[in-house]
């Protein structure tokens, strides 16, 4: 029997425990952290980075311990980087804070012992009956205080069009805030939205997408939100599950804060659908596999997104919907193809077709998945470095949970063009943000080359030449890179990326700056603490004094 040193041991001698473990630690107040190397000086502005970082273990009065089971149901917490780049010639400054968001539902917990909410992931008690679970609702009711027990923070959206401040008034700059940001609001899965403070990133208000538009009244919802760069408008499908499920595709303006339903689908089965594609002229529903069971009533007995949804079938099709965005024509074309599962679309354009000039081609980049084991890789007891569980994903063991690259054209039918090996590919994958509905050769993301139980490395793909660039360091777990685009240049690449490490052997973080043509570090800022394991940022930055706002 091994000892318990042994069984302590990270794999591969890799450790990531620290980022998954119970992260309570909080920066109300802001600090300054320790810059090394050079961050450009046009990367000057606000980073804010969601997630799941706010720790998975509550100890309740009771004396046991509660633990959430699986990474996307963590406790969100949510961080902010201040990048501030002195007039006077003096040294880039990093000014870091950070707060959780779930306080009252970790004090219901730590009271109660339980936790009985809709979540993705977690495991439920088998005796309560079915007519209790058909009673509860899956998301918090229109009228829920800021202090409710929502657990929103999958994305997080800076001046997102038609929202409202807990007031009821349109956003405006907020006084005080010398960041000219007027909103500031996180968003999950479900069609509900929680506002954060753009500088404390104190909980202030709650908002459903009814209160964008009473038809909206599905409980399901992308958290990735798609803007038009040009306009500023907003992008979504709001889900109905039942007989029939319907999908309402909804616009919201950057100009006047009216939201339009362009679509109605209902000939697709209800899906767990992450995020979404647009082009110049379409939006662009993808229905992969993930279906929810029994019309979603599966989602009432198991109170969980993961175990509602049917086993994966290579029998059925995914569907694409193409939606027109601009001329009020509804569905105007679908297609099918060969099954895959997917989080995250990466971006999407037209073009003039190649065997007819006169006909418009779709083709679409994201990252996908063979099939559905990827979503049960991400509990808690599989991630961690020294959890038996881990041992179960890597080696051959892991080929069917890792990413694919993969480019789609849509003709007459969807056809993946172009299909890039695991060890090439990536998840949380960005492009430059100037090139969204724009051809794009280049895609970031966090790789899975099989040296840890987690992501352990940043890439950088060419979709045209299968070229990779590598950002890799023994120990070191990356997170989403974000994109930030040199505004005196021109090409592609022109740009730095910024991401949040874990140095699994320091047990600290650091804000980890990256030239995006090399993939080399020109820059870092180091921070005391552990920043647990989140999911999605925004950078938003200091030289726009307003904008339509950047939703994705």
């Amino acid at each position: 029997m091994a000892s318990s040193a042994e069984k302590l041991t990270p794999w591969n001698n890799w450790p990531n425990d620290a980022g998954v473990l119970d992260v309570h630690h909080e920066e109300r107040s802001p600090i300054d952290l320790k810059v090394t190397g050079t961050i450009p000086s046009y990367v000057s502005g606000t980073l804010y980075r969601t997630g799941p970082g706010g720790g998975y273990q509550v100890k309740a009065e009771d004396g046991t311990t509660w633990s959430v089971d699986h990474w996307f149901d963590g406790f969100t917490q949510n961080h902010r980087f201040q990048i501030i780049q002195p007039t006077d010639g003096s040294s880039t400054r990093v000014i870091y804070n950070s707060r959780s968001s779930c306080d009252h539902l970790m004090e219901t917990i730590r009271k109660t012992g339980s936790l009985e909410k809709f979540s993705f992931g977690q495991k439920r008690d088998p005796c309560m009956s079915f007519f209790r679970k058909v009673m509860s609702m899956f998301i918090p009711s229109k009228e829920a205080s800021v202090t409710d027990n929502a657990n929103i923070g999958v994305t997080i959206s800076v001046n997102p069009p038609g929202s409202k401040d807990p007031t009821g008034k349109s956003p405006g700059p907020k006084e005080g805030h010398a960041s000219g940001i007027q909103a500031l609001w996180t968003k999950t899965d479900a069609s509900s939205f929680r506002e954060l403070d753009p500088e404390t990133l104190e909980p202030i208000g709650f908002a459903t997408q009814e209160s964008l538009n009473p038809e909206l009244i599905g409980k399901l919802s992308a958290a990735h939100a798609k803007s038009d760069p040009v306009t500023g408008d907003v992008y979504n499908y709001n889900l109905q599950l039942g007989r029939p499920t319907t999908y309402r595709i909804f616009r919201v303006s950057a100009t006047t804060a009216k939201t339009d339903i362009i679509a109605i689908i209902t000939d697709a089965p209800g899906a767990y659908l992450h995020s979404s594609l647009i082009t110049e002229n379409y939006f662009i529903l993808c229905v992969w596999s993930g279906h929810y069971a029994w019309s979603g009533a599966k989602l009432l007995w198991e109170k969980n997104i993961l175990d509602a949804i049917e086993p994966f079938d290579p029998a059925k099709k995914a569907l694409w919907y193409v939606v027109d965005r601009k001329h009020g024509k509804g569905v105007v074309a679908k297609y099918e193809c060969d099954p895959f599962f997917c989080f995250h679309t990466i971006n999407a354009w037209e073009e003039p077709s190649s065997s007819d000039p006169s006909q418009t081609d779709i083709v679409a980049d994201l990252s996908a998945y063979k099939n559905l084991d990827v979503i049960k890789r991400y509990y808690y007891n599989s991630i961690k470095s020294t959890s038996p569980g881990s041992l179960n994903y890597i080696g051959d063991k892991r080929e069917s949970s890792r990413m694919s690259l993969r480019r789609y054209r849509k003709s007459r039918d969807a056809l993946a063009e172009h299909v890039a090996n695991a060890e090439n590919s990536c998840d949380l994958p960005v492009v430059n943000p100037r090139f969204i509905t724009q051809p794009t050769r280049y895609t970031y993301g966090v790789g899975d080359r099989g040296h840890s139980t987690f992501y352990d490395c940043l890439l950088k793909y060419n979709m045209e030449s299968s070229e990779t660039l590598v950002w890799s360091e023994k120990g070191q777990n990356t997170g989403e890179p974000i994109f930030v685009v040199d505004p005196q240049g021109s090409d592609e690449d022109d740009g730095v990326l910024l991401t949040v490490v874990l140095d699994g052997f320091k047990e600290k973080s650091y804000l980890l700056v990256l030239d995006a043509s090399t993939m080399k570090e020109v820059g870092r800022a180091s921070m005391e603490c552990v920043v647990g394991f989140g999911l999605h940022g925004t950078y938003y930055p200091k030289s726009i004094k307003s904008s339509p706002g950047f939703d994705i």
